[in-house]
């Protein structure tokens, strides 16, 4: 197997009495696109300070070509970072932005120039070569950033939420600018967001970070559909999560109590269940179905209608079953006809045994 091209291992970042990154390990591979999620304090940002040389590690190693970085100084790294607030001399142009890495490692004026002109071209930005940063808007400030980046050609570039101030239609413009620059260049991302529809539009694997801890690693489909915990299915998606106990025991299938009814989910093959163990599963809003009678599904719960959010094409329904559990359905708005959701009726929210996925306890319950 490929050797990996940053390694971290038993790391651990301490502020005082508080510990922002618990013991991680991780391998991140040549060529990748890794993007980092999770809610404010989770430790991703550290984290990318930390393989920036920003941070130094209180325990374990970091590894970056087989190299220890531990006290490796940031500017002594190929490690270059893109920030949230660019960070753009407003004092130079566009090109001497780009050109001032290179200045700094000794390249000659000529070359300099050559250099930042030929990324800036790549990035569509030849015409603005010589304006001043201040007259150019977000998207273009972004591509100036991405090239000052890139200039040095580093074997990785790590972005610390870099679309965060960007208007919603540049977001997605950039993504793709983004996502096509990564797979020409072959250059490992490694990427700070708070946005799952970035994080998931982009990157090859996901690592979802909550209280210092790594909760998940895996593709976007992975983490979406087969969220590890009951952490990673709250802070992913639209899931409704049910928590009771084991009933039953199937061979293919477990029946599980809850205050909300009882329901089958599948008897995943790498745990084993008894009776009367607590279990918790969730179910994707996109997977659910909503009808004015009663389902002959596998489940069924009866609920009752709260509030609706409506964006383009899909609505999020949210409801409540008889017992106050939160329920939350994603339709499609046309479907909205067939259900009338003004209506104060009860409704049914049902699903098939195979859209349920059965979660594993946190770190934090274990």
């Amino acid at each position: 197997m490929t050797e990996p091209l940053v390694k971290f291992r038993d790391v651990v970042k301490r502020f005082g009495n508080f510990i922002a990154v618990k013991r991680m390990d991780l391998d991140i591979y040549e060529g990748e696109f890794v993007a980092f999620m999770g809610p404010s304090g989770c430790g991703k940002t550290t984290t990318l300070r930390l393989l920036a040389g920003l941070e130094t590690p209180s325990e374990g190693e970091i590894r970056l070509d087989g190299e220890l970085m531990n006290e490796v100084k940031p500017h002594e790294r190929e490690t270059p970072l893109v920030w949230q607030s660019l960070a753009l001399f407003p004092f130079l142009n566009a090109r001497e932005n780009v050109e001032f890495g290179l200045k700094m490692r000794g390249f000659d004026a000529d070359v300099r120039r050559e250099k930042a002109t030929k990324w800036l071209e790549r990035l569509g930005m030849g015409e603005f070569i010589e304006r001043d940063v201040s007259q150019l808007s977000g998207g273009q400030r972004q591509r100036v950033a991405l090239a000052r980046a890139l200039v040095t050609e580093p074997k990785i570039l790590l972005l610390d939420e870099p679309l965060s101030a960007l208007d919603a239609h540049l977001v997605i413009r950039m993504q793709g600018v983004l996502t096509k620059l990564q797979r020409e260049l072959g250059i490992t991302f490694v990427y700070v967001t708070h946005s799952q529809s970035e994080a998931f539009a982009m990157a090859d694997r996901v690592v979802i970070m909550g209280e210092g801890n790594i909760q998940q690693v895996g593709s976007p489909r992975e983490i979406y559909r087969t969220p590890k915990n009951r952490f990673v299915a709250e802070f992913v998606g639209r899931n409704n999560i049910l928590s009771g106990t084991v009933q039953n025991v199937q061979t293919d299938t477990l029946v599980v109590k809850t205050p909300s009814g009882d329901f089958s989910v599948p008897n995943p093959e790498d745990r084993t269940f008894q009776v009367s163990d607590p279990i918790s599963f969730s179910v994707s809003a996109d997977l659910v179905t909503i009808s004015v009678e009663r389902s002959d599904a596998d489940n069924c719960v009866e609920c009752n209608l709260i509030s609706e959010e409506f964006i383009g094409s899909v609505v999020t329904l949210f409801l409540e079953a008889n017992d106050g559990t939160e329920l939350k359905a994603q339709v499609q708005e046309k479907e909205l006809e067939k259900i009338d959701p003004k209506l104060q009726i009860s409704y049914y929210m049902s699903w098939p045994t195979r859209s349920a996925h059965v979660l594993e306890n946190n770190p934090s319950e274990e």
